[in-house]
């Protein structure tokens, strides 16, 4: 059957998609192999995540290298507390940061020092200072230590 330009009333190439019934209005389904490739990228996709999200949770809420508990504190004077602590390193052979500091009655911090740890033999070393405060200070704290030494903190070399 002809048109009238001259044409077929057929299209040249037969289009897959139908343009009207229940094919063209719900989706066809897709071959099982096509199911199975997307269940395998999905797979790695979650256990790749729960693999980043475990990495990032124990590097932030795992055993840190260096820590520091305070073991008590001494008021000596309105304007001085002297602060004994502990720090607890996971190599002995590395130098630690301490900062120490001492807060008021309404919690403000009201002195801060900090302190070298030098290298050693021992994971855990008791060491003590004294921080010099603008107000009465009410207690003395270890605020956190640290590997990373500043340079202005390291032992003069012999």
């Amino acid at each position: 059957m002809t048109t009238s330009d001259g044409g077929t009333d057929q299209p040249a190439t037969p289009d897959p998609r139908p343009r009207s019934g229940p094919r063209a209005t719900y989706p066809v389904e897709r071959s099982q192999s096509s199911r199975r490739r997307w269940f395998y990228l999905l797979s790695v996709v979650v256990v790749a995540a729960g693999l980043t999200i475990a990495y990032v949770g124990y590097r932030q809420f795992g055993d840190p290298e260096v820590s520091g508990q305070a073991s008590g504190y001494k008021i000596t004077s309105s304007s001085t507390i002297d602060v004994q602590f502990t720090v607890t390193r996971q190599d002995p052979g590395t130098a630690v940061a301490c900062v120490v500091r001492a807060r008021a009655k309404d919690g403000g911090e009201v002195g801060r020092r900090e302190v070298l740890i030098p290298a050693g033999q021992s994971t855990q070393v008791g060491a003590g200072s004294r921080v010099v405060t603008s107000r009465p200070p009410v207690i003395g704290e270890v605020f956190g230590c640290t590997t990373t030494v500043p340079p202005y903190l390291s032992e003069p070399v012999s």
